[in-house]
């Protein structure tokens, strides 16, 4: 074969040929020689590839880039062309020294499984198992698995590589599982699966749980029943529902489903019954019934589709048939399926429109579905008292199934565990044997029910209670206080000490001091005992101190009716020593009551001691009821000095909260009693006892009242600029509107000013406890100015008025001499509510007013200590602060010049002079 002059070696390559020729062992001049010929075609580098190759067949460098090089030049080529011969070809010849060299068969083996070439490709795969050590198996499996799963492979052989790949690396089964189920190999994937749940120390590398497993499992074992043999399928799923709580709905209905493939309907049944008789959640169940129920349709529509279709078969073969008499016997034509078709149509046992049948079943289950539910509920708890009395509601009607039901709950609810009152399911279950007139197996169930070890007095008292009510109901008087005595009767010595023994105490021995059994039996006695039995129940009732106020009051009114006072006070009286308070206050309240209005003045020492042992063993805030009580038995029957004194002591005794009313209740007996003068010291009384501020206040104006209502209205000016100190003007205007109109009836231009100076004065000081400037800040340098002190006042909502202006202009000339104190402070310019020092050691310090005592300045000046006197600039008071009264004054003043503004008279006063003078 002729050679192209193209790959013969030209005049650039010589030099490359010539140091090969000197060296043709050395690798580094040969790939230095192909580098330089990269470039070339790849025939001529092919050549030079060959040579080097012959010369170094151990070479991987030269082995893997030509390799490289010839799989790049069949890339795009059909798997048919004859390059991919050759390939495989130079393949061979490099694994002849290559064959321990993993990546070589990497290639190899991949441009095998792109030929599509089986049979070779799986040899060579297994050549290369053979060939690599089994640290490097790894690298050659990977792409085994990818060619056995590729389409067109056969199962079989599919099958063997991944059995053996399981033999090299167990933990990839999950991956053989998937390969099985993608195959349709049900069974065997089956058996895997199971195996693989069968192990304890199997750790899945896809993360999957034994849940997912168990659950994967059960879906294959389901869906393929038919095909899958070998496994016992309802142990498997048994035991998911055992150990995988929160699927068992689920599991169940699986169960269930593979009976149906394998066409046991009535096992499927039974599987559904059991299912719903064992699960404990709601949810579970719900999931059970509805498929239950659409299985049910489904059966349901089935065989109705069935029963039409065999109709028009029957039909057709009667219009075929020509001579019905003919002995199908005889016909050798027909198949053994037809012939007994023929041969047992008609038979009753061989109908098969069991519809009404299936129907039927269907409606029962919908019918059995709050049955079921409720069962669901007393798994869970089959202490629930209420749900074994909704279970009875749901058979109303069926009285059979309603005993059998309250037997079943009285037999399981235990009462030390129950939730509710499991007393009620045996007094429900009495009550249904009364309805429908078994008095004795009434009675019976109540015997048993009495000797029940409930968890509280109660219960069992309650039980005690409703038997005795049933024979009263049935007009069996004495059989109801028979039961009441026996139920009431206390335990013997004997029994105490055999319970004592055995140490649980059952309810049956506290039964004899519940009090509610008590109750019942002297209510029974009172109707339908006599007088001395029921008093000896009231009698048991105290002795056994379990007696409450409300049986104190009921035995001493029985005894009233009877007529017997005396013991009925003796029964209060024993009432108040048992009970304290607050208990005990409706039975002084009763006693004295009863015992004042049946002797009143006869046994009044008594009752006067009485009193004062209920006022002394009373609480505060209980005690207003029994002073009044007292007071109005000294007014009606005492004297009047005692009753004052009862209402003085009350006004003591009282809370803070009652002193005011209590006041007030005194003075209006007081006034009524003695006269309005005597009032004067209550109320003074009440001014200096300490009332809370707003109270002293009411109390002033009260007393203001009555004095000008008496014509002292000089006392009651004083009353109110003693109450003015506890009355903001921002706050409280009414007052400061009643002590206007007072002055404006009975004051002059004096009293009147005064009252406007108090009235800022106590604003300012009201003001001064929201606003006043910390000390600090007085100490520091800077000076706090008027000007800013003058809006912290309008701030607080003060009236630049010029009275107001009038005043701090005198305190201003007033204290001209102590502007340099001592101690460097300064006064902040608020409206004083004094006057300032002057001399001594508190020259220069504010003087702050007294509210309670406002001291006004002398008649004569003369009397004033000469040191001490201060010139005062006078300056004439706007008239504007006056308003009307200035203008009345000018006018008294044209009209009666002598008069003049000298007389202080009242605004009245003023008024009457004026119309005589017209």
């Amino acid at each position: 074969m002729a050679i192209s002059k193209d790959l013969y070696p030209s005049q650039e390559d010589l030099l490359y040929e010539e140091e090969i020729l000197r060296n043709p062992f050395s690798l580094k001049l040969w790939w230095r020689y192909l580098i330089a010929k990269a470039e070339s075609p790849f025939k001529k580098r092919f050549i030079i590839y060959e040579r080097a190759l012959k010369a170094l067949p151990g070479s991987y460098k030269l082995w893997y880039a030509y390799l490289r090089e010839r799989l790049d030049i069949v890339r795009n080529l059909p798997v048919t062309h004859p390059q991919y011969d050759s390939l495989n070809n130079t393949f061979e010849r490099a694994l002849v020294t290559m064959h321990k060299m993993p990546r070589i068969w990497v290639m190899y083996l991949q441009t095998l499984t792109v030929q599509r070439l089986i049979t070779r490709t799986r040899r060579n795969f297994d050549r290369a198992l053979c060939a690599l050590p089994v640290t490097q198996h790894d690298r050659i499996w990977e792409p085994y698995l990818v060619f056995v799963s590729q389409d067109g492979i056969p199962i079989e052989t599919s099958l063997r590589v991944y059995r053996r790949y399981l033999m090299y690396d167990p933990s990839h089964i999950e991956e053989f599982v998937e390969f099985l189920v993608k195959s349709e190999r049900w069974q065997e994937s089956a058996e895997r699966l199971a195996s693989v749940l069968n192990d304890d120390k199997f750790y899945s590398i896809k993360g999957k749980t034994k849940h997912k497993l168990w659950m994967d499992l059960c879906e294959l074992l389901v869906h393929h029943a038919n095909v899958i043999s070998g496994l016992n399928v309802d142990a498997i799923i048994r035991g998911g529902i055992r150990k995988f709580t929160d699927e068992v709905g689920m599991l169940w209905t699986s169960l269930a489903d593979y009976y149906i493939r394998k066409n046991l309907l009535e096992k499927a049944r039974d599987i559904y019954e059991e299912g719903m008789m064992k699960v404990v959640t709601v949810r579970d169940f719900s999931v059970i019934f509805d498929v239950y129920t659409r299985f049910e349709e489904s059966t349901v529509a089935k065989r109705m589709e069935m029963m039409s279709s065999s109709d028009e078969e029957d039909e057709n073969e009667e219009n075929g048939v020509e001579d019905d008499d003919e002995d199908v016997r005889l016909n050798f034509n027909l198949s053994v399926k037809e012939l007994q078709r023929k041969i047992l149509n008609g038979f009753w046992l061989n109908d098969d429109n069991d519809v009404d049948l299936r129907l039927a079943r269907l409606e029962e289950l919908m019918n059995r579905r709050p049955a079921l539910a409720n069962s669901v509920l007393l798994r869970q708890n089959p202490h629930n008292v209420e749900q074994w009395r909704r279970r009875v509601a749901i058979f109303e009607g069926n009285a059979a199934k309603q005993i059998l039901t309250y037997t079943e709950a009285v037999r399981t609810v235990d009462p030390m565990k129950a939730v509710g009152k499991p007393h009620t399911l045996w007094v429900e279950f009495a009550k249904l044997y009364e309805n429908h007139n078994d008095l004795v197996n009434t009675r019976v169930i109540f015997d048993k029910a009495v000797q029940v070890n409930y968890k509280n007095v109660d219960h069992l008292a309650s039980v005690w209670c409703e038997w005795a009510e049933l024979e009263l109901r049935h007009k069996n008087f004495k059989g109801a206080l028979e039961l009441m005595r026996r139920a009431t009767a206390v335990p013997t010595v004997e029994v105490r000490r055999r319970v004592a023994a055995d140490g649980n105490e059952p309810v049956q021995m506290k039964l004899h001091r519940s009090l509610r059994l008590w109750s019942f039996y002297v209510d029974l006695e009172e109707s339908l005992g006599t007088l001395e039995s029921t008093r000896a129940v009231y009698e048991k009732i105290l002795d056994l101190r379990i007696a409450t106020p409300q049986i104190i009051l009921n035995y001493a009114f029985l005894l009233e009716e009877n007529k017997y006072f005396e013991d009925a006070f003796k029964v209060y009286e024993r009432g108040v020593k048992i009970f304290k308070y607050p208990h005990v206050k409706d039975i002084w309240v009763t006693y004295l009551t009863k015992f004042v209005k049946r002797y009143g003045k006869t046994k009044l020492e008594r009752a006067r001691e009485l009193f004062e042992h209920a006022v002394s063993m009373a609480p505060s805030d209980a005690v207003r009821t029994l002073y009044l009580q007292y007071a109005k038995l000294e007014e009606d029957y005492g004297l009047a000095k005692r009753a004052m004194k009862v209402y003085e002591e009350a006004t003591k005794k009282v809370p803070e909260g009652q002193k005011l009313e209590m006041y007030e209740i005194y003075i209006s007996r007081a006034a009524e009693i003695f006269g309005v003068p005597r009032t004067r010291e209550i109320y003074e009384q009440a001014i200096e006892s300490g009332l809370p501020h707003k109270d002293v206040k009411i109390m002033c104006i009260k007393f203001a009242e009555l004095e000008r209502s008496l014509g002292e209205i000089d006392r009651a000016r004083a009353l109110y600029k003693y109450a003015s100190q506890f009355a903001d003007p921002r706050s409280d205007p009414e007052f400061w509107n009643k002590w206007h109109e007072f002055e404006v009836q009975h004051g002059n231009e004096d009293t009147y000013r005064e009252m406007l100076r108090i009235k800022r004065s106590v604003s300012a000081s009201y003001s001064q406890t929201h606003f006043i400037l910390p000390e600090n800040m007085m100490q520091k340098d800077k000076m706090v100015d008027v000007d800013e002190a003058k809006d912290e006042l309008k701030k607080a909502g003060l009236q630049d008025d010029e009275m107001a202006a009038l005043e701090r202009q005198l305190l201003n000339t007033t204290s001209t001499n102590t502007e340099a104190m001592k101690d460097g402070g300064r006064r902040v310019g608020f409206v004083s509510a004094g006057v300032i020092s002057q001399s001594g050691e508190n020259a220069g310090k504010p003087m702050t007013g007294n509210g309670e005592d406002i001291e006004l300045p002398d008649e004569s000046d003369d009397e004033s200590d000469g040191e001490d006197q201060v010139e005062i600039a006078q300056k004439e008071v706007p008239a504007a602060v006056f308003g009307g009264l200035a203008r009345k004054r000018d006018g008294d003043g044209e009209e009666d010049g002598e008069d003049g503004a000298a007389e202080k008279l009242g605004a009245l006063e003023r008024m009457k002079r004026r119309k005589l003078v017209q």
